[in-house]
């Protein structure tokens, strides 16, 4: 739960969306992801849940970090830089979409002091180089107190292994963070292809935060997912 200042009202059914860059703009901006993801959290607003969204940079940030490189040497700062701009333009987009439920100010530092508000989304984005923004959604769960974070990605489960480099690597629908933190290791790095950062997954076990991973563009499996209903992908908790 956490706590709008303002009027003290309690927010109780509270679930945190890390929506990937690559859903809002694969290649260019989906819109029809867009309708149809809107459709989908505002008929669970109606239902008395509550939302924050923290979006990823998605093509935009490539493109951007692609041309930057074409042109001129730059250090690795200035590549985080193009890309914490990128989640935050998409944030924009998202809290345009949801600009009758959503709070106009987006998050940018989630160590800021409280944002005293009494909206049902909170939009978030990217903070400072070194920082995923599965990072963020750690950190805006435990200022908040909310104990869910739904990531969606582009897959439908976290493997033990890479499956583009290992044929034999397995699905996983349920593990503790102990054994997860053994498969994504320690370190993050804005390169790695891992279904959690690693640093958000280290704070995430000390939080005893429950991390859903699922395939964002299945919209019908995170409506399931919303209810508890036997949904498709892979639960971390301990």
């Amino acid at each position: 739960m956490w706590y709008a200042e303002k009027n003290k009202i309690m927010l109780h059914d509270t679930t945190i969306i890390s929506l990937g860059g690559s859903l809002i703009v694969p290649h260019e901006i989906n819109r029809e992801f867009l309708i149809n993801f809107k459709k989908l959290i505002s008929k669970n607003l109606r239902h008395n849940r509550r939302f924050f969204i923290i979006t990823g940079g998605g093509m935009t940030a490539r493109n951007y970090q692609k041309a930057a490189e074409s042109v001129g040497s730059l250090t690795r700062d200035d590549l985080d830089w193009l890309g914490i701009h990128s989640t935050r333009l998409n944030a924009h987009l998202i809290r345009t979409v949801f600009r009758r439920e959503a709070h106009k100010r987006i998050i940018t530092n989630p160590k800021e002091h409280k944002e005293p508000f009494n909206e049902k989304i909170m939009v978030a984005a990217g903070w400072r180089p070194g920082f995923s923004t599965d990072y963020i959604a750690v950190c805006l769960a435990r200022k908040y107190g909310v104990k869910t974070i739904v990531n969606m990605s582009n897959i439908d489960y976290a493997f033990d292994r890479d499956p583009r480099v290992h044929s034999d690597a397995k699905i996983i629908k349920n593990i503790s963070w102990r054994e997860f933190r053994k498969i994504v290791g320690n370190k993050w790095d804005p390169g790695l292809n891992l279904p959690f950062d690693p640093v958000a997954s280290r704070l995430a076990e000390k939080l005893k935060l429950k991390v859903i991973i699922l395939n964002g563009n299945n919209l019908r499996n995170l409506d399931k997912c919303l209810k508890g209903n036997g949904f498709k992908g892979t639960v971390v908790e301990d």
